[in-house]
């Protein structure tokens, strides 16, 4: 019988927090990735405020330094995130700015920028630092909705990486000092539209993945040293979603979702250990673990949720490896939720969910709209037996979690909200296009 351990992105990290030898309960004083403490937006200990406003439950609103949709990432006192800044200086680099790229591509700009990690103090929203790891003209653009600081970072509490794609791939101490730099060569992706994959530690390893209309490669990485411990290339185009990881039959596996297929990578060597087709174009929500299965979620030009078994091998498409799958209503840019036995999945990117029997696929709600929510592009999250979908107007849908959509709140905040939003205990983190909300009770 296989056995699946659904440890996600950061195990060595995830260890720690369960371990409670800093903050006590699991998930206490940390979301040290994308996503959360178990990688799935699901938080096992706290409770944020159902309520707030401008003038409500804010326990801090910071103007930060730089502009960018990085999702942050909290240890402890500690709040991270990747900027970039636009400078007055010229690149001159002949020909890169002006000219507009098809498809809502961004254009090339003439100016250097400023590629930057900030930290803030999560107590009082303060600037403790911040770092440029690279100052350079962009060779690309960016698509307008998001811009060059779409990555995240992860920390292990000592330690934080950070993949700026064609800016390099970078680690660096708690209090800023870089230790080890990277560079795996300009990226060309897809109209323009930009980079944002953001990297994975997984035990010893450092997961960086770089998707592209070129040649596209996962790097596995010594995440203390920075050296190159696997390279493997991908059959694919641009992509942007995240690795996850969860061992089976005691190996670690690497799953990377994939236009072409999704795959699962031996850790230790970087072999395909199986892959399956099915998700559409362009794909950018991060698979999710649980039940022995993941779960892998596309909406471009067509819609896409596959479930598969682990504990396979070989090329799974079209085998009793998929437990279930639906081709209606499925996310375009959010990520899945699953929580308390169920899967909600955002239809494109609107605030329309639907809600799935995450072990048997038995349809529990479908294409339900949140009022008052205009667009999704953040990824919810789940804490408390509540849901939290976030707005691309800054409005949050604060659900219960049920067979049935019952809204507990509708929050309003006077910003643009496109980065997933962090829970700390009893604390909510929003970042919008210029500020940073800490959103508490009194």
């Amino acid at each position: 019988m296989k056995r699946v351990n659904s440890v996600v992105v950061g195990l060595a990290v995830v260890m720690a927090i369960l371990s409670g030898n800093v903050y006590g309960e699991a998930g206490a004083g940390y979301w040290p990735m994308w996503r959360g403490p178990l990688g799935s937006g699901v938080v096992e200990k706290g409770n944020p405020p159902v309520n707030w406003s401008e003038t409500e439950n804010i326990k801090w609103k910071v103007e930060f330094p730089g502009e960018g949709t990085s999702s942050p990432i909290i240890w402890g006192d500690k709040i991270f995130f990747q900027t970039a800044i636009e400078t007055d200086k010229k690149g001159g680099v002949g020909g890169a700015g002006g000219k507009e790229v098809p498809f809502h591509g961004g254009t090339a700009p003439d100016n250097v920028h400023k590629f930057n990690v900030v930290c803030m103090d999560r107590k009082s929203g303060e600037v403790l630092w911040q770092r440029t790891l690279r100052e350079e003209q962009p060779h690309e653009g960016h698509h307008p909705d998001h811009g060059f600081a779409s990555f995240s970072p992860v920390t292990d509490g000592k330690h934080v990486w950070v993949n700026f794609g064609s800016r390099g791939v970078h680690c660096f101490d708690v209090e800023g000092e870089v230790k080890w730099s990277k560079d795996f060569g300009k990226m060309k992706t897809r109209a323009g539209f930009g980079e944002g994959s953001s990297p994975a530690v997984v035990g010893e390893s450092l997961i960086v993945v770089m998707d592209q209309d070129g040649d596209s490669f996962i790097y596995a990485l010594n995440k203390v040293t920075g050296e190159v411990i696997w390279k493997k290339g991908r059959d694919e185009l641009t992509n942007w979603a995240t690795p996850v990881a969860t061992e089976v039959d005691g190996k670690m596996q690497v799953i990377m979702s994939g236009a072409k297929f999704i795959r699962s990578y031996d850790l230790k060597t970087g072999d395909i250990v199986w892959q399956c087709s099915g998700m559409t174009q362009n794909v950018v929500p991060t698979p999710v673990v649980a039940f022995g299965r993941v779960y892998c979620a596309s909406g471009f030009r067509g819609s896409a949720l596959v479930v598969i078994e682990l504990g396979r091998s070989g090329d799974l498409t079209g085998t009793d490896a998929i437990a279930w799958q639906v081709n209606k209503a499925t996310p375009y840019v959010p990520s899945p939720l699953l929580s308390g036995g169920k899967i909600y999945v955002c239809s494109v990117n609107e605030a329309i969910v639907s809600c799935y029997d995450a072990k048997t696929g038995e349809v529990k709600f479908f294409k339900q709209r949140l009022e008052g929510l205009k667009g999704i592009y953040a990824s919810p999250v789940a804490v408390a037996g509540r849901l939290y979908f976030v707005g691309r107007n800054g409005v949050t849908a604060v659900l219960k979690e049920s067979d049935k959509i019952e809204v507990l709140a509708t929050n309003t905040l006077d910003e643009r909200i496109d980065a997933s939003p962090a829970v700390v205990g009893d604390e909510l983190y929003l970042k919008g296009k210029t500020h940073l909300y800490c959103i508490a009770r009194p």
